[in-house]
């Protein structure tokens, strides 16, 4: 019988990570993740005897709230099939919404083997995955779909080998074209972005954001309400997905897409050592819950929940913007070329194929087609 994702060592802490960057209260933070880890596992414990043919529980984490169509279209319709593909072997209890361990540290979690298995964003951990991010970058992709595959035929072909060596990657995958969600006014030209505070998810996306004149806001985005409802940010770098998932509809008044500017890199990723210890029967299923296909699903979950939120701003009447030409509009492109640019020529400084990477996944672009 697998064993393995049982026990919890309080030995195994990761480092905090305070918008994507360290601090000195990673002591703090993660002692209480792991008291909450321990009386999760103490209750499972208590009421192991109660399924036999079950072998072993994964405990998987992630940022996305328990309502989301994230949560119930994708990680937990993955969930379910594990467990029905392995006959009841396997268990996998979901803990939506940052509930287990806050986003910024589901991967270290995970590294440190404090959760299972996690679906986070590469670019919470700040210069971890910096090839990965390239998939983020202007131009790259025009869907969640069509992200996705660019993504997993990087990691698939070997391009991103060297960024995962402390879990076992099992998919990866990409939201649609992100854009600018605001309250106040409408975005019609880099001018209006002006001094506006608006939330970046990861530093690529803050390059950008800082090249067009705006201030960047590094948070995860379920602080993102709070954030705007309070006037700590004036709007958002989000899909339109994000709109609903985190409830931001109630609050934004305009949308603003450039189209190209942006795509978020996703992973689901699981501790190594539990993996290893997985009967061959077990490994079996989670090996065949992997790779491309779950990768395509959750860009195509992005794809259908953008079309929601489209539709409720519509419906609500709330001020739609589209950019004429996308990132190559001359009053955006100079600004937003420059933000690519910049983040290419920082990673070859650091030895880093970048543009071997970035060329790699244009081509792509015509294979994985949106």
């Amino acid at each position: 019988m697998d064993t393995s994702a049982r026990t919890y060592p309080q030995s195994a802490v990761s480092s905090r990570l305070d918008l994507f960057t360290h601090n000195n209260n990673e002591d703090t933070i993660m002692m209480s993740v792991l008291k909450k880890v321990s009386a999760i596992t103490l209750a499972a414990s208590l009421t192991a005897g109660v399924a036999s043919a079950q072998e072993v529980t994964l405990r998987l984490g992630h940022l996305w709230p328990a309502v989301s169509g994230n949560h119930l279209q994708l990680m937990q319709v993955w969930a379910d099939k594990v467990e029905a593909d392995s006959n009841g072997r396997i268990a996998v209890e979901v803990y939506p919404g940052g509930t287990l361990v806050p986003p910024t540290e589901q991967y270290s979690a995970v590294s440190n083997r404090i959760m299972d298995i996690t679906a986070t964003v590469q670019g919470y951990s700040a210069n971890r995955f910096p090839l990965t991010q390239i998939v983020e970058l202007p131009g790259v992709s025009d869907s969640g779909k069509q992200g996705a595959c660019i993504l997993q035929s990087l990691y698939d072909e070997g391009h991103l080998d060297r960024e995962y060596t402390d879990t076992k990657p099992l998919f990866m995958f990409t939201h649609g074209p992100g854009m600018f969600h605001v309250r106040g006014k409408d975005i019609r030209t880099p001018e209006d972005l002006r001094g506006m505070r608006i939330r970046r998810p990861t530093t690529v996306v803050g390059n950008i954001l800082e090249q067009l004149g705006a201030q960047p806001v590094g948070m995860p985005a379920p602080e993102s309400y709070t954030a705007m409802q309070r006037g700590v940010i004036d709007g958002v770098a989000l899909p339109w997905e994000g709109t609903i998932a985190f409830r931001l509809a109630e609050l934004v008044e305009s949308h603003t897409s450039i189209g190209g500017m942006y795509t978020l890199a996703f992973i689901v990723t699981m501790n190594q050592d539990v993996y290893d210890r997985l009967s061959p029967a077990n490994k079996a299923v989670i090996d065949a819950n992997s790779g491309m296909d779950w990768a395509i699903t959750g860009g195509e979950v992005f794809d259908r929940l953008d079309e929601a939120g489209i539709a409720d701003a519509q419906a609500k009447g709330r001020t739609i913007i589209e950019i004429e030409g996308g990132v190559d509009n001359p009053a955006w492109a100079p600004a937003i070329n420059a933000a690519r640019e910049q983040y290419l020529n920082d990673l070859e400084g650091r030895n880093l194929p970048a543009r071997e990477v970035y060329q790699r996944a244009l081509e792509l672009r015509n294979s994985c087609a949106a």
